[in-house]
C-alpha cells in the first residue's frame, strides 16, 4: 500500500509539474499568482513545482510588474536555451532539417533536393540524407546534443505507431518501412515520427490559425494532398493511425487515375502535379495525356497578352523548372491567360466539393488550407473556394464554419515536426 501512495504522490507531482509547464510555455510570463489561478492549483503545490522548474533550468524570471497594493510580482517563462527541437520534413521533393530553441526560434536549417522519381527518394537514401542534416544543424547552431530533447520527422504516408514506428507510402509503392530502425543506426536522439500533415496542423492548432478552436481540419495541399483532423482539441486518427487521407476520397467515380492506384480521388485534381497535368504539361515538360495535348495547342494557339502569359508557363515547365515555380507560373498567369484561369476555376471547384465532404463528414469550426500550393491556389482563389464549397456543404455546418488560411507559411511540415518531442516535453514536464 506504501509503494502504491508514493507512487500515486509522484504522478501528482509529475501532472502538477506537466500542467504548469503547458501553462507557462503557451500564456507565459506569466506569475505564480496567475499561475494559480489558471491551473487551479494551490499556492503552495505552484510554489513548490515552480521551484524545481527553475532550479532544473527550465523556467527564467522575466521581470516583474507591479502589483495592487504589495510587492511587484516576478514574471516566469520557459527558458528558451533550455533545450532544443529539431524537425525534419521528408518531403516529395526535399529533405529539410531545421534545429530551434525551446520557443521554436529556427537556428540552423540543412535543406537536401529529391529528383522526383530518383532512386535517393528510396528510403536508404532518405535515411543518410536525414542523419545528414541531423549532424549539419547540431554543428551549425552550435548545441550540445544532450539538451536536443528530440527529433520529430513528419512524413508522407500511414505512419503505423507501435513497438516501433513503421512508414506506409502507398503513393510510392512502399509498405512498413521500419524507419525509425533505420535511423536509429545513425542517431541516439529520441525520435518521434508521424504523418507530415498531422504534425503540421498541431503547429497551425498551437501557433497558427487553429488557435482558439477545438475542432478543425487543416488541409493542406502540395505535391500530395492530406488533412489533420482535430476533435475536441485532439487530432483524429482512426483504429490504425491512417485517418486524414482527405486526397484518396473520391470525387468523381471513373475519374483521373490517381498515384496511389485508384481513380477519381480529389489529389488527381487538385494536388500540384493533377494541376499541372491539367494545365497542358508536367513539370519537368512532359505532355499529360490527350487532355494534356489538347491543353497545351490552346496555350500555343493562344493571342495577345494571353498568348505571351502562356508561352511564359510554357517555357517555365519545359525548362524542367521544379513543381513549385511551375505550378506558381500557372497562378500568376491566371489574370491574363484563359487557359490558367480555367483549370484554376475547375481546380476551385473540386477543391470546395472536397472541402464541403470535411464539413459534412466532422462539423468542424473552421477549415484552414495550407501547404504550399494550398496557399497559392487560395491566396488567389478563396472566394471562389468557398462558394463551390457552399455549394456541396449543408447549409447550417457550412454556415458555422470558417474556411481560411494556414498562418505560418508554406514550409511548416518541419515546424510541425518539431512539435512532437515538444509534446512529449510539455506532457512529462522533463527535458529528456
Amino acid at each position: 500500500m506504501g509503494q502504491m501512495n508514493r507512487r500515486t504522490v509522484r504522478d501528482l507531482r509529475r501532472g502538477n509539474r506537466s500542467t504548469l509547464l503547458r501553462q507557462l510555455y503557451f500564456q507565459g510570463p506569466v506569475s505564480r499568482q496567475e499561475l494559480g489561478t489558471l491551473t487551479g492549483l494551490s499556492s503552495g503545490s505552484v510554489s513548490n513545482v515552480v521551484g524545481e522548474l527553475l532550479a532544473d533550468g527550465l523556467v527564467e524570471e522575466a521581470g516583474s510588474v507591479e502589483s495592487d497594493g504589495g510587492r511587484p510580482r516576478t514574471l516566469l517563462r520557459v527558458a528558451p536555451g533550455s533545450g532544443h527541437l529539431i524537425g525534419v520534413d521528408v518531403g516529395e521533393t526535399h529533405v529539410r532539417v531545421e534545429l530551434f530553441d525551446l520557443t521554436l526560434t529556427e537556428l540552423a536549417r540543412w535543406e537536401h533536393p529529391l529528383t522526383p522519381g530518383g532512386l535517393e527518394r528510396e528510403p536508404e537514401p532518405v535515411v543518410g540524407h536525414i542523419l545528414t542534416g541531423l549532424d549539419a544543424v547540431v554543428a551549425k547552431s552550435g548545441a550540445e546534443p544532450g539538451k536536443v530533447i528530440g527529433v520529430g520527422v513528419g512524413v508522407p504516408g500511414v505512419v503505423e505507431q507501435g513497438d516501433e514506428a513503421l512508414v506506409h507510402g502507398p503513393t510510392a509503392g512502399r509498405d512498413a518501412v521500419p524507419l525509425e530502425r533505420l535511423l536509429r543506426t545513425g542517431t541516439e536522439l529520441p525520435l518521434f515520427i508521424d504523418n507530415g500533415a498531422t504534425a503540421q496542423g498541431q503547429a497551425e492548432m498551437w501557433f497558427g490559425a487553429g488557435r482558439g478552436a477545438d475542432n478543425a481540419v487543416i488541409a493542406l495541399i502540395g505535391s500530395g494532398v492530406g488533412a489533420a483532423i482535430v476533435t475536441a482539441g485532439m487530432p483524429y486518427r482512426g483504429a490504425t493511425s491512417s485517418a486524414g487521407e482527405w486526397g484518396h476520397t473520391v470525387v468523381q467515380v471513373g475519374g483521373r487515375a490517381c498515384r496511389c492506384g485508384a481513380v477519381g480521388c480529389l489529389e488527381a485534381y487538385v494536388g500540384a502535379q493533377a494541376v499541372l497535368d491539367r494545365y497542358g504539361r508536367r513539370a519537368g515538360g512532359v505532355y499529360g495525356g490527350a487532355e494534356g495535348d489538347a491543353a497545351a495547342a490552346g496555350v500555343g494557339a493562344g493571342a495577345g497578352a494571353g498568348a505571351g502569359v502562356g508561352v511564359g508557363v510554357g517555357a517555365c515547365l519545359g525548362a524542367g523548372e521544379d513543381q513549385q515555380a511551375a505550378f506558381a507560373a500557372i497562378v500568376g498567369a491566371a489574370g491574363t491567360e484563359a487557359r490558367a484561369r480555367e483549370v484554376l476555376e475547375e481546380t476551385a471547384a473540386y477543391l470546395g466539393a472536397g472541402i464541403a465532404d470535411l464539413i459534412n463528414l466532422f462539423n468542424p469550426e473552421r477549415i484552414i488550407l495550407g501547404g504550399w500550393a494550398g496557399l497559392l491556389l487560395g491566396g488567389r482563389m478563396l472566394p471562389r473556394i468557398r462558394a463551390a464549397t457552399a455549394a456541396y456543404a449543408l447549409h447550417r455546418p457550412y454556415a458555422q464554419t470558417e474556411i481560411g488560411l494556414a498562418e505560418l507559411g508554406p514550409d511548416a511540415v518541419a515546424l510541425g515536426a518539431a512539435t512532437l518531442p515538444l509534446a512529449h516535453f510539455l506532457a512529462t514536464g522533463r527535458a529528456r
